[in-house]
């Protein structure tokens, strides 16, 4: 019962977080000046730019650098692993989802994670997102066969500046898992963390990004929770205006004395566009050492919703 509350009042605050009038972009196609000025447009079309989406500035940053752009497609956190370097937008709502296969040869073991739902909401300005995630489990070897939910996922996004020249796009990620899964998956513990994004637009295809985490962590090898960091490079393009891939490395590193959780990964994957809010991915990985998974692919869809 627990769990379900939990989960339950997270939802309604995302889905019910007000809209603020000073902040939020025009969503009529045709309003007059005095209507964009009520809601924040200062002078750029209706119904096409956000607020202030980042809470700093670089010094030349000009006006527009620190806007969102809703006539672009939407921009998600998936298929990669490394997150993107924005946010939602006040009142918007993006739901990304998917499934992804995750074989060990040395452990026998295949895993399945769906539906892999992260639910982002603008709340209060435009530079912050509330961030919601689950999915469930089902790991099988000759021995064990395990099916569950994972631990709950919350999160903000707050945007910190924006690109200028190059300075990077940066955005800050305070986060933490929520014991909320089935016994046999469940950490038992709050785990905090933080992630720290950055990237940097190249040109009109090319975008190279980066993130660099510190999290709590539990394993049964180990008698208390321990520090794992992060780190995620990748660098994607644009094929066309619908089409997208990318390239990553990122890699696990555990504190001292901690052992079999030095992960490092190679994977790529697509993007496929249908219209502005509405994307489909395929992504797949191998692992580079021992510590690793064998292999990984994976789906999923995103939906924006303005």
């Amino acid at each position: 019962m627990l769990k379900i509350c939990t989960i339950a009042a997270v939802l309604m605050l995302m889905l019910n977080a007000p809209l603020s009038a000073n902040s939020l972009f025009c969503l009529t196609d045709a309003c007059d000046s005095e209507n964009c000025d009520s809601a924040g447009c200062d002078g750029f079309p209706c119904g096409q730019y956000s607020g202030r989406a980042f809470l700093f500035a670089w010094p030349d940053n000009n006006a527009s650098d620190l806007r969102l752009n809703y006539a672009e497609p939407l921009v998600t956190d998936r298929p990669d692993f490394t997150e993107a370097t924005s946010t939602v937008g006040l009142g918007v709502t993006q739901f990304e989802l998917g499934y992804t296969y995750v074989r060990n040869d040395d452990a026998g073991t295949d895993q399945h994670s769906a539906p892999e739902l992260l639910i982002r909401r603008g709340i209060w300005k435009d530079w912050l997102e509330l961030r919601v995630a689950y999915t469930g489990l089902a790991i099988a070897d000759s021995i064990v066969d395990i099916t569950g939910s994972d631990d709950l996922y919350l999160g903000f996004k707050i945007g910190l500046t924006p690109q200028c020249g190059c300075l990077p796009e940066m955005v800050i990620m305070p986060q933490m898992l929520v014991p909320t899964g089935s016994s046999a998956l469940t950490n038992d513990e709050v785990l905090p963390g933080i992630n720290w994004l950055w990237g940097w637009t190249l040109n009109e295809r090319w975008s190279f990004t980066g993130n660099t985490q510190v999290n709590r962590a539990v394993d049964d090898s180990q008698p208390a929770a321990f520090t794992i960091w992060t780190q995620s490079l990748a660098l994607s393009t644009t094929l066309t205006d619908r089409l997208g891939v990318y390239g990553e490395w990122y890699g696990y590193a555990a504190e001292e004395g901690v052992e079999g959780r030095n992960e490092q990964y190679l994977s790529g994957g697509m993007t496929v566009l249908f219209g502005t809010n509405v994307q489909w991915d395929f992504r797949g990985g191998v692992g580079l050492n021992d510590d690793s998974d064998d292999y990984f692919v994976g789906t999923g869809v995103s939906l924006r919703f303005l």
